[in-house]
């Protein structure tokens, strides 16, 4: 798939070009085209008009309609957007058929049936008319698109992710501008090609490539034209879109960065633990924001589990590359550190060879850490590679309080068989999202984001609604 913008309904390659590299091999893909600010002008001034246009006039069940169209035609060209994902990002094959393509549809279908199912959601509540001491009001508000959306997604899970974002804004009656990231331009691209071929107005979803600062993204998040900004992505990217946003007063929604804990109390069950970990840490070799990466066991079973995680560690296989030659190097160079920290080193700690074509990939090992106080760097920032460190603890508040010490809170997995105790643990951790005896369990109707370093807002069903929405209230004197 060639990567294209898509600027009001046009596909054009404006702009130098950058190579695109295949992660499990190191080989170019191709290019991709960085849109200059001209482009993203460009594509902010399309928004702007497609807002005034047949789309700010379509009704909740016309919107509803052409998303259902978008969902069909990511279904039409599954195969497509399988290829693109695995060649973006080199995860297996399995991942992008059974996760990114299919929610990528279903977060399509999804708000398309909050919006024709509920369309008084994102349009009005009624007060019953009260007394104001000069007669009688009726007051009541109206639910108005915020107007071009800034959208910009990251390259661990390109396709899912955006659509996480796209599907809610054109559900309110917003228009986007899409940055995907430079790592992963191909199945926005492909993305566009399903939305001009359902026959979306023109300008009401535009595409830019390109990097962040000083490039594309910078532009676009400190655009003038831009109402809102939805960012996934580092906590330091967050910062900077937050600098740039504020000269605007522009809102945000950010689902940034995580150092995610685990607690497995004594009474666990230890297989379902050591199951659920192995996948919270090392699933899409650890670079999804929710994965595990401070876990912490009673000690009364911390040897055991330790012992059971690291055999199931060295025995992984079929695992991915880290998406780029320098995140792979900037995850060695945690290896490398937790070492000098004083870490026992479990399991991986290095770069496997293969023998094969993915030796010019950009792999590390699945990798297990025991022994660090909890102020190490390797403990406290986020390394967002396959790597583990495991503690043990003697009481259940002082589990709570190793969890909370930390400066991200996006998300947390417990592991007990006693259900007082899960209910009485899981409030008291300082994340967005708390899994009990189960890891990325998730619905598409509940909040979705993280607190303190970890995001600003929510996402999911009617709370994204409320983002992507603004609420004005009508009061009328009777």
């Amino acid at each position: 798939m060639k990567a294209e913008h898509y600027v009001g309904g046009v596909f054009r390659s404006d702009g130098a070009s950058f190579p695109l590299i295949d992660p499990a091999n190191g080989a170019e893909l191709g290019t991709v085209p960085e849109a200059t600010r001209e482009t993203v002008d460009d594509a902010v001034v399309a928004a702007k008009a497609a807002l005034k246009g047949a789309w700010g006039a379509a009704g909740a069940e016309e919107r509803a309609a052409a998303m259902r169209r978008i969902a069909d035609g990511i279904q039409a060209r599954f195969e497509e957007f399988v290829e693109a994902e695995v060649a973006d990002t080199g995860r297996p094959r399995a991942f992008a058929e059974t996760v990114d393509v299919p929610r990528a549809a279903g977060n399509f279908r999804a708000y398309a049936d909050l919006l024709y199912g509920r369309p008084e959601r994102a349009y009005t509540t009624r007060i019953p008319g009260w007394s104001t001491g000069t007669g009688e009001a009726l007051s009541y508000t109206v639910r108005r698109p915020l107007g071009v959306v800034a959208i910009i997604s990251p390259w661990n899970l390109p396709l899912l992710l955006s659509t996480w974002k796209i599907a809610p804004a054109l559900a309110c009656g917003n228009t986007v501008v899409v940055k995907p990231s430079e790592e992963t331009p191909s199945t926005a691209t492909l993305l566009a090609r399903v939305i001009d071929e359902a026959g979306v107005p023109d300008g009401v979803f535009n595409l830019v490539h390109g990097h962040g600062a000083g490039a594309a993204g910078e532009f676009l998040t400190g655009h003038p034209g831009v109402d809102a900004i939805a960012f996934t992505g580092e906590s330091a990217t967050g910062t900077a879109i937050m600098r740039n946003a504020a000269a605007h007063v522009t809102p945000v929604s950010f689902e940034l960065g995580g150092k995610n804990p685990a607690l497995v109390f004594a009474d666990a069950d230890l297989d379902a633990a050591v199951d659920g970990t192995v996948r919270s840490s090392f699933t899409h070799s650890g670079q999804i924001c929710l994965c595990t990466e401070r876990v912490y066991v009673e000690r009364p079973v911390f040897d055991e589990f330790v012992e059971r995680l690291a055999a199931r560690a060295k025995e992984l296989d079929g695992y991915g590359p880290m998406i780029s030659a320098e995140h792979r190097d900037k995850v060695l160079s945690y290896y490398r550190l937790a070492k000098e920290e004083g870490a026992t080193v479990v399991a991986g700690g290095g770069a496997p060879t293969f023998g094969d074509a993915r030796d010019g990939g950009f792999y590390v090992e699945p990798t297990v850490l025991t022994g660090l106080p909890e102020t190490a760097r390797t403990v406290r920032e986020e390394i967002f590679g396959p790597v583990c460190h495991v503690a043990p603890f003697d009481a259940e508040d002082e589990a709570v309080d190793l969890a909370n010490d930390s400066p991200y809170g996006l998300a947390s997995t417990i592991w007990t068989t006693n259900l007082s105790r899960a209910h009485r643990v899981a409030p008291r951790i300082e994340t967005g999202i708390v899994w009990v005896n189960c890891w990325n369990l998730r619905d598409l109707r509940t909040p979705f984001g993280g607190v303190k370093a970890s995001g600003i807002g929510r996402e999911g069903g009617e709370y994204s609604l409320d983002f992507f929405s603004e609420p004005v209230n009508v009061c009328i004197q009777i």
